[in-house]
């Protein structure tokens, strides 16, 4: 069984680009979102997968990677997936041991900014950069899967930083 355990919480300003890894572009998009898993494809660099996630949302999940063909990943979300595209750009930052990920939303959801960090179980409580904000693991909002049909620009007040 694929048990991902990550955290998410909003990013406040600009320091975390001093730290970071050039950026990789991303692009995904839902084939099915039912009460159980989404089921989504991802375009990640020259990289390209089917991804199934459980749909309980916060900390713990169950998440299944599959590598396709890029070209094939290309035409299910142009021609199978819901709309609109998830499209971000993501940065790595080592910090304290972790692997923090920044992800920079393009597009519907541009302007938002969340950190995500994955541990081993979920009471790890790892050192945070002064970078990260408030925790929005529980807020169903700030999943992908929810701005495919909230996305960011639509919200009508914005979240603070933290």
């Amino acid at each position: 069984m694929a048990v991902e355990i990550e955290k998410k919480f909003l990013v406040v300003g600009n320091s975390w680009r001093e730290a970071a890894a050039p950026g990789v572009f991303i692009c995904q998009a839902y084939l099915a979102n039912s009460d159980k898993c989404s089921v989504r494809a991802r375009i990640e660099g020259e990289r390209a997968q089917l991804n199934i996630k459980s749909w309980n949302l916060g900390v713990v999940r169950l998440e299944y990677d599959y590598p396709i063909p890029r070209k094939d990943a290309e035409e299910i979300i142009e021609r199978l997936c819901q709309k609109p595209v998830i499209e971000k750009t993501r940065y790595h930052i080592e910090f304290a041991g972790h692997t923090w990920e920044v992800d920079v939303f393009h597009g519907d959801n541009d302007g938002l900014v969340v950190a995500e960090i994955e541990l081993d179980h979920p009471d790890e409580l790892p050192a945070q950069p002064p970078w990260i904000g408030r925790e929005v693991s529980d807020d169903p909002r700030y999943y992908n899967v929810c701005l495919v049909k909230h996305p960011y620009r639509e919200w009508s007040s914005l979240v603070p930083d933290g």
